[in-house]
């Protein structure tokens, strides 16, 4: 039986060769070797050798932090280079599927589901009509705990470049281990500390990269695939206009929370975005005019350039202009705020179409087929996907702060106080004035250059003026935080409808979606009420169906319901909220586009994409899907061409496979089950996190969470503002995703698991037993959500938690560290007996010998985080030593991050 894991163990063993000869050249002897003894007694403390369990101790409590810094940089390299590895890995693995003849084709690959589906009763026009028909939203967003500089990716990058040409040129392997060594001693020698916060902008630059770099390249493949696969197994292609998966951003646009997105954020980004975009499109008008060298062309194409030589290059010559003068423009607007945008300027991508589409006709009637499906064909899906900002920015703010904004115009117009004014009332101020064309105020209070309005008011009535005179494309939804009653969307519509009457011009694209986000346990039960609220207001049903072709967007909030009431509660409440917003809007006659927020963690909603899509309720996933994707998760997903096409290759066929589906739906009973389970979790959760005073001056005691909003990580603010003094708060003015982060760092992953053992043993003891471990195999929601719990519990570390405790804690707290270690070992008990097993991950051996091998080297790694804190809490900020274990201390985040595989 051939060993497919070995050539992965050839690389890592490579890689970290090369690392040690790096260490030995660049550090000396003496930090090699030392780096050497904490592996092997980390090692034999992994398997329970309480003497170099003991001996690590010592030497981290008296090595030097300079030392013990290099040290943690070591690990940290390693696993970041083992991840580059595994990375390289799966797409060795994947070439393989598709250079193999007769095998059986990778699972969840195109060819795989579109055959599978076939062969269970879908016709070829179903199959294609579905396809054809998808709608799928990539959304990338920043991350707050975005723990790697730029520059340390782009490295990687090249890193795994080389594995790639390793495998490819067999002849000359030590040129290739010379190239290695290099860029590893690059990676060394650079500062993975930044030296300061990053701006919103720095994230906006940050994102687009990935375009530039692997998008631009990994989209036009994947619709090659996907092309070939409806040829095959549909009998027809894929239309040229048509889009699967589009792509979304909240870089630049999502001001929830963070005072440093302003309206001049947002307009840079936009500007950014069209920057970005033109740029790579003069690229491929240039190389596509070199191409193009033809001189027979169709009447039609002579018809429009005249009698040249050579046809194709002079109907390109205007395109290439135009994306010259938009360059220039962009860049012009980028310095100087009045610039305005000549008649060259491209705004409307069937300007770009026109003349692409033009080019291919010709060369199709003439016979150039070939050239014909070439680049030029790849282009003109690039259009259809990308438009000309390859991101539809969406923004997003919270409801309070529309109310805000309408109070002042209101009071400024003499209208009274609208704060103050009920549900119906605002209703009908609202729609009055909706349908008139009169403006509230005159146009200097949306300048507001004299300073009238408060800065919260200017600050939102800047972003809707900034978004009133965006061109087609640059913008998508604009999602309310915080939304409960169907004002908190007419008030953005009014908003909105305002701020194009001063600002809207011929180039100005449609309307923004207006997408309420429900993201607390409590509005997620009320989520029914509250949409069935919203579509009995006929102008909003009129303008879904008039201006956004009859769809509503819901966006689900997974990471503030599951910090709410804990992750199994969180899942079942979004589960039924999914059901209710499709039937209040199958009701109504609206088509609901589900936008689930979730993260890169478990804890935070995260996990495998395709099984994550395939548990969703029957019938939520109808052929429309959005989803953010999380900064941390960007590079894991789409940092390298062949990981990009795979991952869109899994949503595609996961939505495709969910729109067609009947099967997977829950019973009575199992509802009955869930409803107790999420009942006992909630309790038992809160119980600890809400109720025991305990709690939370251990959470920042035991984890690096206090220290979080003092790391140069993200440009997000690490809590939400609150007028009461820190060390009184409670968790609920943290957000999400640095809850979530210090939990991770520690190895206890707390939020993911708290509150599930209990559940399970209170239905465990009644006559719930033999139905639950039913629904454990025959319910994809609960089995998908016990894998994900699975892999968490192979995660943890309840030592390595504790090793934490003994070094951060006060004496008097650290019975609160015991008591969730018990919690924890309850769950995995629970989790393991329900599903009849000795181990996490059993059927999935792969990841489990990852974890196993991977434990000895991030183990060092958070015995020096828990020193590197320990000595930090004590030192003066003004001594210079301070700073030294900021940065030794952010070494270790981007260390546990590594071996962890996500951050936050």
């Amino acid at each position: 039986m051939e060993d497919t894991l070995s050539p992965l163990r050839e690389d890592v063993r490579l890689l970290g060769a090369i690392l040690g000869d790096v260490l030995k050249h660049q550090e000396g002897q003496a930090v090699y070797e030392l780096v050497e003894r904490v592996r092997l007694l980390s090692k034999a403390a992994r398997n329970g050798d309480s003497k170099a369990d003991d001996d690590l101790n010592a030497i981290f409590r008296n090595l030097p932090t300079e030392d013990a810094h290099r040290v943690a940089r070591a690990f940290a390299h390693f696993l970041a280079l083992a991840n580059i590895a595994e990375q390289h890995h799966r797409i060795r693995r994947r070439r393989s599927y598709e250079q193999t003849g007769g095998c059986a084709p990778q699972r969840a690959s195109l060819d795989e589901t579109f055959a599978r589906l076939i062969a269970g009763g879908v016709s070829p026009q179903q199959l294609h009509h579905t396809v054809t028909s998808l709608d799928i939203g990539l959304v990338l967003t920043a991350h707050p705990t975005q723990a790697q500089r730029r520059t340390i990716i782009q490295k990687y990058g090249r890193i795994a470049g080389l594995l790639k040409i390793r495998d490819q040129e067999t002849k000359a392997p030590n040129v290739v281990r010379t190239k290695l060594e290099r860029v590893i001693t690059e990676s060394w020698g650079t500062d993975e500390v930044r030296r300061r916060k990053p701006t919103p902008e720095d994230e906006v630059r940050n994102g687009l990269a990935w375009f530039e770099q692997v998008l631009w390249d990994a989209v036009p493949a994947h619709l090659r695939a996907l092309d070939r696969a409806l040829k095959t197994h549909a009998g027809r292609a894929l239309p040229l206009e048509s889009s699967p998966i589009c792509f979304g951003s909240w870089m630049g646009g999502d001001r929830d929370g963070n005072p440093n997105v302003t309206p001049e954020t947002t307009r840079r980004a936009i500007l950014l975005a069209r920057w970005q975009a033109a740029a790579l499109y003069l690229r491929e008008i240039e190389v596509l005019r070199e191409e193009l060298s033809i001189n027979k062309a169709s009447e039609e194409l002579l018809g429009r350039v005249g009698p040249v030589w050579e046809p194709y290059r002079e109907a390109l010559r205007p395109l290439k202009a135009q994306f010259e003068a938009t360059l220039e423009y962009c860049e012009q607007a980028l310095s100087d705020r009045s610039t305005v945008a000549g008649p060259e300027v491209l705004f409307d991508p069937s300007r770009v179409k026109a003349p692409l589409e033009l080019c291919r006709r010709s060369l199709l009637a003439c016979g150039y087929d070939v050239i014909a499906e070439g680049r030029l064909e790849d282009l003109l899906r690039r259009v259809t996907v990308f438009g000309l900002t390859l991101v539809e920015l969406d923004l997003r703010q919270e409801a309070d702060r529309h109310t805000e904004a309408l109070d002042f115009l209101c009071r400024t117009a003499g209208l009274g106080d609208y704060r103050q004014w009920d549900e119906d009332r605002r209703q009908a101020f609202l729609i009055e004035h909706l349908q008139q064309g009169t403006p509230l105020v005159g146009i200097e209070y949306w300048r507001d250059s004299d300073g009238r309005a408060p800065e919260s008011v200017a600050q939102v009535l800047g972003a809707f003026a900034v978004a009133a005179h965006q061109g087609q494309g640059a913008l998508g939804a604009y999602v309310i935080s915080m939304a409960s009653q169907p004002s908190d969307v007419l008030a953005v519509e009014l908003l909105q409808s305002e701020a194009r009457k001063f600002f809207a011009d011929g180039a100005s694209g449609p309307p923004m979606r207006v997408v309420p986000l429900f993201e607390t346990l409590a509005d997620l039960e009320g989520i029914e009420g509250a949409v069935e609220k919203l579509l009995a207001v006929p102008w909003v049903v009129n303008r879904l169906r008039e201006v956004h072709g009859g769809r509503l967007e819901i966006m689900l909030g997974y990471s503030d319901s599951a910090k709410d009431a804990g992750r199994l509660a969180a899942s079942w409440a979004l589960y039924k909220a999914q059901e209710a917003v499709v039937a209040a809007g199958r009701r109504a006659g609206i088509q609901v586009t589900l936008f689930h927020g979730r993260g890169g963690t478990v804890g935070r909603g995260g996990g495998p994409t395709h099984a994550a899509i395939l548990s969703q309720p029957p019938g939520s996933v109808d052929h429309t899907i959005r989803v953010t994707e999380q900064g941390e998760m960007i590079a894991a997903k789409f940092g390298l061409p062949e990981l990009a096409g795979r991952n869109l290759e899994l949503y595609v066929t996961a939505v495709t496979e969910s729109s067609l589906r009947t099967e997977g739906q829950s019973t009575a009973a199992w509802r009955g089950v869930m409803d107790r389970l999420a009942e006992h979790s909630t309790r038992a959760y809160r119980n600890v996190v809400r109720h025991d005073p305990r709690f939370v001056p251990y959470f920042r005691t035991a984890t690096p969470e206090t220290e979080l909003a003092r790391l140069n990580i993200g440009s997000r603010p690490a809590r939400r503002p609150s007028a009461v003094p820190l060390e009184e708060q409670g968790i609920e003015t943290l957000r999400a995703i640095p809850w979530i982060f210090a939990w991770t760092q520690i190895r206890l992953m707390l939020p993911s698991w708290l509150g599930l053992g209990e559940a399970l043993q209170a239905v465990n003891d009644g006559d719930d037993r033999l139905t639950l471990e039913i629904m454990a195999r025959e319910w994809p929601f609960f089995s998908t959500f016990l894998d994900l719990i699975e892999m968490v519990l192979a995660k943890t570390l309840p030592d390595i938690a504790a090793h934490y405790d003994a070094l951060l804690v006060p004496p008097e707290l650290r019975d609160m560290g015991t008591e969730l270690r018990d919690r924890l070992g309850q769950t995995r008990s629970e989790v393991l007996g329900l599903r009849q097993r000795n181990a996490p991950l059993i059927d999935n051996p792969v990841l489990s010998r990852s974890i196993d091998v991977r434990n000895p080297y991030v183990d060092p790694i958070n015995r020096l985080q828990a020193e590197f804190l320990r000595r930090l809490r004590t030192a003066p900020e003004e001594h210079g030593e301070f700073e030294r274990l900021r940065a030794a201390l952010l070494t270790t985040i981007n260390g546990v991050a590594a071996g962890m595989r996500n951050t936050g």
